[in-house]
């Protein structure tokens, strides 16, 4: 698979930097970010590549020449004027058959392609956006998709948001099929997400890959520093899916928010004290931050898939406006017992995701490769401490005085802000 990187920016924001280098020559410690990216793909045998340069296009060449030294093929498209996000790829249209990786080359990453391509190919997709959650999802363009992960709509962040929104945010990557071309007739001005993705959009051809990974914009100076610190530190790295990784597995009801039994109405929902720096403190480590949630309401046909949908909105948006995200979600919607009124029958099972089973703990260790042994369950019930038990995850029981406890627990805290500092070891 050929790998397509948009390489042609001049990087104002980067002030002086960029006076004299284009925007990806700008080195995050010895090597310059597109070195970086032709690493990662190197690293999963994408060694064929085609860099679209613009803006001081000279020094990139020079610097790579045709890639050998660097063990990769590179060839080159002069982007004369620019043509925005989208245009230049009408020089491709010779240049690839099938599908190819397209990403901008601002973009410190570290992913595992072989994962992303996987998805691609599953979904037999014509767009697969590589998707993720942010600390600042209020003021991103949003993705919104359904259960299959299929696009429906991009949710601007200029519209006005008097509604919770799910935190998946395009990170700016992408794996496409050659067939895209066919629309390019001419070499023109086109943005990627207004012009293009609206087209594969409606023929439900566009997917959105979620995943924990690292992907972040050097765009700014600010940026730059926090990108360099993360690589420094091995951050980078380390959040690559095809190293094992730890995860925080996250109790909702009582944990989160403030336990109020069968939580039917949103209006009920809302975030306990110091939930959201908590997660802020799991989002900066090494942990990722998954919530598992039984939530026998639907099987009793109190609350909808929809109206929960709604709630973990609401969740997700709160959090997202306090600078913390959630990795991911799931929960359970069925419960053993029958023969009430208004039940949905067909979720009247015995299933292997209600906790205290595993099942949607499994669920999340093969999507994020997460290593049990290194990972921790947060609950406020005897059954969080025995889905930790299950899992063999270590378990942090958080008090709570209207609730019997006859589980013990490998650890105690008396809230999530201190449960987290504990697995952190963060002293007051």
């Amino acid at each position: 698979m050929k790998a397509v990187i948009m390489a042609g920016g001049k990087g104002t924001r980067l002030g002086s930097l960029t006076i004299e280098m284009p925007k990806p020559m700008v080195k995050i410690a010895t090597k310059p970010i597109l070195e970086h990216q032709i690493d990662n793909l190197k690293q999963f045998g994408i060694t064929d590549i085609i860099l679209i340069v613009g803006y001081l296009g000279n020094v990139i060449e020079e610097y790579f020449k045709d890639g050998s030294k660097f063990g990769v093929h590179i060839s080159y498209i002069y982007e004369k004027e620019l043509l925005g996000t989208a245009g230049s790829l009408y020089y491709l249209r010779d240049k690839v058959d099938g599908d190819f990786i397209l990403l901008f080359g601002d973009l410190m990453l570290n992913i595992d392609w072989n994962r992303f391509i996987k998805f691609h190919q599953d979904k037999n997709a014509v767009i697969t956006l590589f998707a993720h959650p942010n600390s600042h999802p209020f003021d991103s363009d949003l993705i919104v998709s359904d259960s299959s992960d299929k696009v429906i709509r991009i949710d601007s962040k200029h519209n006005v948001r008097d509604y919770y929104y799910r935190n998946l945010v395009n990170a700016g990557l992408y794996i496409i099929n050659s067939k895209i071309l066919d629309i390019f007739d001419k070499p023109e001005k086109r943005d990627f997400e207004k012009n293009v993705l609206p087209i594969f959009m409606e023929q439900n051809k566009v997917y959105a890959y979620s995943s924990s990974e690292y992907v972040k914009d050097a765009g700014t100076l600010e940026r730059l520093d926090m990108v360099t610190n993360d690589f420094l530190n091995g951050v980078v790295a380390r959040k690559n899916l095809s190293h094992k990784q730890k995860c925080i597995f996250l109790d909702r009801d009582g944990t989160i928010n403030k336990y109020v039994g069968f939580l039917r109405n949103i209006n009920d929902f809302g975030l306990l004290p110091g939930v959201s720096e908590a997660i802020k403190l799991i989002n900066r480590s090494d942990y990722i931050c998954v919530v598992v949630t039984n939530q026998p309401v639907i099987a009793r046909g109190e609350v909808s898939f929809e109206e929960l949908q709604d709630i973990h909105n609401k969740m997700e948006t709160l959090l997202g406006k306090d600078g913390a995200y959630l990795d991911a979600i799931y929960f359970c919607p069925h419960h053993p017992d029958k023969g009430f009124e208004g039940e949905r029958v067909e979720l009247k099972i015995k299933c292997d995701c209600r906790k205290p089973n595993i099942g949607m703990l499994n669920k999340a260790k093969e999507k994020f490769n997460i290593d049990y042994n290194e990972s921790y369950m947060i609950g406020d019930s005897d059954l969080d401490v025995k889905t930790a038990k299950n899992a063999n995850v270590k378990s942090i029981l958080i008090d709570n005085d209207e609730l019997i406890r006859n589980e013990k627990a490998d650890y105690y805290a008396s809230n999530l802000l201190e449960a987290v500092k504990q697995i952190l070891n963060i002293k007051e």
